[in-house]
């Protein structure tokens, strides 16, 4: 068959790579050039796990060294990335430092490994992508740079199939005139972000931090403030990704909003006091999209083609990965049938609803942290659950890539965030909140085999391979069978 795939970022070169593996004529187009800036850079156990079977299916050695950071160190030191040993979240007050002292912070660490070894990554995307690009160039992919796709293009090339992996607005929306879908999103933010050298450590800023699972620098933090929440991503050569999601714009340039934050938030302003931006600081009104389609006869999205809602959870690198297993184990067969198609653009939509209600309703959170701290039980839950029934039950990797992203089509888990919503509309007294936490701790407990949402862990949740032996019975597994299957959960993360 012959596959055109508009956008070369690392989704769109792995999928065309994949596909000239399995033998089709498969030509990558590409508007701009690499290597370039990208932001998106946070992975998680999910992610990686999807990478790994990908790399195990299809051949791609290289795909699996990058699904831990230890190997990936190993095998390719000079593509740059981040370790990711965690999700950090501290919650800080205007006018106030972030303390430790009298009492306990207002912080939550989730671990999502045991060691650096087998940790997450973040990608520094303009080296990931390169990689990936070049890699489908040597498995034969036909690739273009510069181009401006179109449908007279198409037709010369006599291609059978297009893949857009392109981004908001992309080809394929403009082509067949897809409507926006974005009055059905709840989450709504803005971004203000660059990259940076000479980000402090919050180690270093707060001294007397209690003890984590992890060191509190090296995970994907999050800063919550009032209008929103500000992420950092910590690359190993010392530069840092950061950006704020916010709420409502706040007036002036850039450089004023971001300098008129630092100054009302003091340890953020002391850990980016002495940063310097390696390039301009950018700001999107608003990042969030949505188109009423996903797939179709003869063409399919990818996930960012299709819809984004934002990095609170690094959710953008997994999902990608996920829709690129559907895809490709649908063009095994000749490719994708008219059934493929509405099964792949039906789940892409349940699960980008899924995203946006976990998120709107995380933003709603944000303003108690007792709240916020629970709601993201429900995501951690169903992450930790899909990721040790993948490695330790389901091994199948048709239902393994077909099983819904955050619980969608679980009867346990699928309902929570939309559910979550609208119980934090209302949670606006402390009998409230404390209904809100106790039903999130009730809902989840199906489905909760790390032990989440347990008021004397102190927000501090390790990887504790001891409580998971003792929940077998929410895998369905035996106690014996799980201490046995134990070493595939040890190759990988955690929890995504």
């Amino acid at each position: 068959m012959r596959v055109a795939v508009v956008g070369s970022g690392f989704a769109g070169s792995l999928l065309a790579r994949i596909l000239a593996v399995q033998g089709h004529d498969v030509a990558l187009l590409e508007r701009g050039t690499h290597p370039r800036f990208a932001i998106g850079e946070s992975s998680t156990p999910l992610a990686n796990l999807t990478l790994e079977r990908l790399a195990r299916r299809y051949g791609l050695d290289d795909c699996y060294d990058l699904a831990a950071h230890g190997r990936w160190v190993a095998r390719f030191p000079e593509l740059r990335r981040g370790l990711k040993r965690g999700f950090t979240f501290y919650r800080h007050h205007a006018g106030r430092p972030f303390s430790s002292n009298g009492h306990r912070p207002e912080r939550l660490l989730v671990a999502a490994s045991p060691n650096d070894h087998v940790a997450d990554n973040h990608w520094l995307r303009a080296d990931v992508d390169h990689h990936f690009v070049r890699a489908a160039m040597a498995a034969g992919v036909e690739y273009r740079d510069r181009v401006e796709v179109t449908s007279a293009m198409l037709d010369d090339m006599r291609v059978d199939f297009v893949v857009d992996a392109s981004g908001p607005g992309g080809f394929m929306a403009r082509r067949l005139g897809i409507p926006s879908a974005l009055h059905r999103m709840h989450t709504n933010a803005g971004l203000l972000f660059s990259h940076f050298d000479g980000v402090r450590l919050m180690s270093e800023v707060v001294p007397g931090l209690p003890a984590g699972p992890y060191p509190d620098d090296w995970a994907a933090v999050h800063h919550v403030i009032d209008e929103g929440w500000m992420y950092s991503l910590r690359f190993d050569h010392g530069v840092t990704s950061a950006g704020f999601l916010l709420k409502h714009r706040v007036p002036g340039t850039p450089d004023a909003v971001w300098q008129h934050l630092l100054g009302r938030y003091p340890t953020i302003g002391v850990l980016f006091g002495n940063a310097k931006p390696l390039m301009p600081l950018a700001y999107k009104a608003r990042i969030q999209h949505r188109l009423t389609r996903a797939a179709g006869a003869g063409w399919a999205m990818l996930p960012h083609a299709y819809a984004f809602v934002d990095p609170l959870f690094s959710t953008g690198i997994a999902w990608s990965l996920r829709a690129i297993e559907r895809l490709a184990l649908c063009f095994e067969n000749r490719g994708p049938s008219a059934q493929d198609l509405t099964r792949y653009d039906a789940l892409l939509g349940a699960e980008a609803d899924q995203i946006d209600a976990l998120v709107a309703g995380s933003y709603i959170a944000m303003a108690r942290f007792d709240l916020f701290a629970a709601h993201t039980m429900i995501y951690f839950a169903a992450v930790s659950f899909a990721e040790c029934r993948q490695r330790l039950v389901q091994r199948d990797a048709e239902t393994n890539a077909w099983s819904g992203f955050l619980g969608v089509g679980d009867p346990q888990l699928g309902g929570l965030p939309r559910a979550a919503l609208r119980r934090l509309r209302h949670a606006r007294t402390p009998a409230g909140r404390k209904e809100f936490v106790e039903w999130v701790t009730r809902s989840i407990a199906p489905r909760n085999v790390c032990g989440f949402a347990n008021h004397a862990a102190h927000n501090l949740y390790p990887v504790d391979l001891d409580l998971l032996v003792e929940r077998h019975a929410v895998l369905g597994l035996s106690r014996d069978s799980l201490i046995t299957a134990l070493p595939a959960l040890r190759g990988g993360g955690w929890t995504a």
